[in-house]
């Protein structure tokens, strides 16, 4: 069973999305924020398997939270919700540690289709990758700790972050290369480290910025 915490200040919102959950027989949500302060209190103590987070809330903004709780490395894995005109603050929150994000108007299979994507440790890359978005990563000052000249990727690193971009597992990309999973695994950790960034959300954009993929 995957738990879920939900944080809207919207009880509409929260009320929509539970909806949407209870039709899962594998998703339950076992806790609700009405804002940021809520959530960066009972989070790291409810200790869900996914949290789904409003970016706009009073009192403590859903980045803030993200920022809040990845600098206490209490932060699991988050998918964004979001509104159209949101897409600064969704590239600042993927920074921030988010796996991905999601329009607050998500189907029913998409939504359960994320959560269970980002619960398994995947991320929502392949719809971040939108014009609009893209188009806003030349407009966000690069907040990444990495070298300002990343060591070059090799031929297959490249194969592979590519991939990731596409929002493919591990797995998945394993299966496609035909090689094994480790060494997929390997392969990212290498892409990590030369991109000087903590997770595959993070490395996409990053290669974006840099014009890798």
């Amino acid at each position: 069973m995957i738990s879920v915490c939900l944080v809207d200040d919207q009880n509409l919102v929260r009320q929509g999305v539970r909806s949407l959950l209870d039709l899962a027989e594998d998703i339950r949500v076992v806790a609700e924020c009405a804002d940021g302060v809520q959530a960066v209190q009972d989070i790291p103590r409810i200790k869900p398997d996914v949290v789904l987070l409003d970016l706009r809330m009073p009192n403590m903004s859903g980045l803030e939270v993200l920022q809040a709780l990845s600098a206490r490395n209490e932060l699991p894995p988050t998918i964004i919700l979001t509104t159209f005109d949101d897409d600064q603050l969704v590239l600042q929150g993927l920074k921030a540690g988010a796996r991905g994000y999601l329009l607050k108007d998500v189907s029913l299979e998409q939504l359960v289709e994320a959560v269970r994507t980002v619960a398994s440790g995947g991320s929502l890359v392949a719809p971040m990758v939108t014009q609009r978005l893209l188009a806003g990563v030349g407009r966000i000052h690069n907040q990444f700790t990495s070298l300002e000249q990343p060591d070059p990727l090799t031929e297959r690193e490249t194969e592979i972050l590519r991939l990731l971009s596409g929002g493919y597992s591990n797995k998945e990309i394993a299966n496609s290369l035909k090689v094994a999973e480790g060494t997929v695994k390997n392969h990212v950790s290498n892409i990590l480290s030369k991109l000087g960034v903590r997770d595959r959300t993070r490395a996409v954009l990053k290669a974006l910025e840099l014009g890798i993929v």
